[in-house]
C-alpha cells in the first residue's frame, strides 16, 4: 500500500479561520489533482479550496461549519499509481544529478533554467496558481470555460464530476439561509447567472405547489426546506444545566407548528371589542346559576359568536385540498388547551347546536381530560376554526399560528380597562383584544378585517349573535 498523503489548505491570501461551507467530497472518492475539496466563505469572497495531490480519499478531517486557516489537514489519501509513477520519475533525475560531477550539473541546470523561462505565461499560471475565488460575474463566467479550474466542477464519487451552478457569494448566502439547492435554480443573469430574485421566485413557487419541489434528497414545500443542521453546543461547559426529555405532546405539536409556520403564509389581524356590557350578563348568569353547577365563561360566548361569524365569512370554515378549497357545512370549534406537558387543542363539535351553557359545560370537561392526558384522537379531530385564549394568564396581543388544515385562528388576550369617548366624556370601558390570523392564500386583508369587525360587534352587542 502506497503511503498515506496529507491534503492541506493551500496560501489562501489574508484570510484565517474561514468557514467551510461546503464539503464536494467525501471518503472513498477518487479526485484528481486540483479537483475541489471543500468550499470556504469569508466576509468578502468564498473560494474553492482544490486537492493538491490525485488518488483515493482515506479520511476526512473538516466537515461543514468547521473553521480552517492555511496548513490545516483537509483529507488523507491513497495517491493513485499514476501519480506515484510520476513522483519517481521526478525524483530519479535529481538522485543523478547529485552523483554527477559539479562541472558537468552546472550545465544541466543552466539549461533547466531558460527551459523554464521559455514556459508560456500562461502555462507558468496554471502550474502556480492555488487559489481560485469567484467575486465577480465575470470570475464565474470564465471559472466555467476553464478545465483545470476547480471552481468548473467538483468530485461527486469517483470520476462523476458535475458543475457549479454561477453564482455569487452572496446569491449563495442568501440560498443557503432559505435551504435552496442552487443546482435546482434556473439563472436568468447574464449567460445563466443565478441572482436573488431567481432564488426568491424558486421559494415562492416551491412553497405554492401543492405537493412541493424535491430538491435533492429532500422536498422543498412538501416536508420543509432543507436547512442547515442544528447546531452541536456542549451547554454544560458554560454552566450548569438540567436535561430534560420533550413530551410525547411537545414533539407531536411542536413538529406540526413548525410545517404551519413554514408551509402557510400567516398574516395577523388585530382588533379589539367592548365586552363591558356581556361581561356584565356573564356575572350575572353566573349567580343566578350558581347553584345549578355550571359556571359561564367568556370562552363560551366567544365560540357563539365565532360560529355567527363563520356563518357571515364561510371562506373562514374551509380547507384547501389540493387545488380545491372545501367549503365546510359543519362547525366544529377547537380551543387550545394548556397542560402540564403542552398545548392540546380538543374540538366542541357542532357548536351551532349547542347553548352557551352546554358549551361551557363542555369545554371545561374537554379541558380537564386535558390536563389529565385522557383526550381520546376523536376528541381532537374534525375542527373548522381553533381560539387560542391568553385571557387568564395575560398579554395585549400575539400572532397564534394556524391549526392546519383550517384556514384560520383567534387569538384572545387578557380583557382590560381603557378610556372610551362617548361624545360628551370618556368613560371606562372594558375592551377585549383579538389576534385573528388567517392563510393569505385563501383570505385577504380585507375579508379578515370585515370578520374581526362583525366579531367585535357582535361581542359588543350579544343579542347580535341571536339574529
Amino acid at each position: 500500500m502506497s503511503q498515506l498523503v496529507e491534503v492541506k489548505v493551500p496560501d489562501i491570501g489574508d484570510f484565517d479561520d474561514v468557514s467551510v461551507i461546503e464539503v464536494l467530497v467525501k471518503e472513498g472518492d477518487t479526485i484528481s489533482e486540483n479537483d475541489s475539496i471543500i468550499t470556504v466563505e469569508s466576509d468578502k469572497a468564498s473560494m474553492e479550496i482544490p486537492s493538491s495531490a490525485s488518488g483515493v480519499i482515506k479520511s476526512m478531517r473538516v466537515k461543514l461549519g468547521d473553521k480552517v486557516s492555511e496548513g490545516v489537514v483537509l483529507l488523507t489519501l491513497e495517491p493513485s499509481d499514476e501519480e506515484v509513477s510520476s513522483k519517481d520519475t521526478k525524483e530519479k533525475p535529481k538522485a543523478d544529478a547529485a552523483s554527477e560531477p559539479k562541472e558537468q550539473t552546472e550545465p544541466k541546470s543552466k539549461s533547466s533554467k531558460e527551459e523554464a523561462t521559455a514556459l508560456p505565461p500562461e502555462s507558468e499560471h496554471k502550474q502556480s496558481s492555488k487559489t481560485y475565488i469567484a467575486q465577480s460575474s465575470d470570475a464565474g463566467d470564465k471559472v466555467g470555460k476553464t478545465k483545470e479550474s476547480p471552481t468548473a466542477a467538483f468530485a461527486l464519487s469517483g470520476k462523476e464530476i458535475r458543475n457549479l451552478p454561477h453564482a455569487s457569494p452572496s446569491v449563495r448566502q442568501f440560498a443557503r439561509s432559505l435551504g435552496v439547492d442552487l443546482s435546482q435554480v434556473k439563472g436568468t443573469g447574464r449567460k445563466s447567472r443565478i441572482v436573488l430574485d431567481d432564488v426568491r421566485n424558486f421559494v415562492k413557487s416551491a412553497l405554492s405547489a401543492p405537493g412541493g419541489i424535491t430538491t435533492g434528497s429532500s422536498t422543498l414545500g412538501g416536508s420543509g426546506l432543507s436547512l442547515l443542521d442544528w447546531p452541536k453546543v456542549d451547554f454544560a461547559k458554560f454552566g450548569e444545566v438540567d436535561t430534560k426529555p420533550l413530551s410525547r405532546i411537545k414533539k407531536i405539536s411542536g413538529a406540526n407548528l413548525h410545517r404551519n409556520w413554514v408551509m402557510i403564509p400567516h398574516v395577523t389581524n388585530n382588533d379589539e371589542a367592548d365586552i363591558t356590557d356581556l361581561e356584565a350578563f356573564r356575572v350575572q348568569l353566573n349567580k343566578e346559576y350558581e347553584k345549578a353547577g355550571t359556571k359561564f365563561t367568556m370562552l363560551a360566548f366567544i365560540f357563539k359568536a365565532v360560529v355567527q361569524a363563520l356563518k357571515k365569512f364561510p371562506e373562514f370554515n374551509a380547507s384547501i385540498d389540493g387545488e380545491n378549497l372545501v367549503y365546510k357545512k359543519y362547525y366544529h370549534i377547537g380551543f387550545a388547551a394548556d397542560t402540564p406537558n403542552g398545548l392540546v387543542v380538543p374540538v366542541i363539535k357542532d357548536a351551532d347546536k349547542k347553548s352557551v351553557s352546554d358549551i361551557a359545560k363542555e369545554t371545561a370537561e374537554l379541558a380537564k381530560l386535558a390536563r389529565d392526558g385522557k383526550l381520546s384522537p376523536t376528541q381532537m379531530q374534525g375542527g373548522c376554526f381553533t381560539i387560542s385564549s391568553l385571557g387568564g394568564i395575560g398579554g395585549t396581543h400575539f400572532t397564534p399560528i394556524i391549526n392546519a388544515p383550517e384556514v384560520a385562528i383567534l387569538g384572545v388576550s387578557r380583557s382590560y380597562q381603557k378610556p372610551v369617548w362617548d361624545g360628551k366624556e370618556f368613560k371606562p370601558r372594558l375592551t377585549l383584544p383579538l389576534s385573528l390570523s388567517y392563510d393569505h392564500r385563501i383570505i385577504d386583508g380585507a375579508a379578515a378585517a370585515r370578520f374581526n369587525a362583525f366579531l367585535s360587534q357582535l361581542l359588543s352587542d350579544f343579542r347580535r349573535a341571536l339574529i
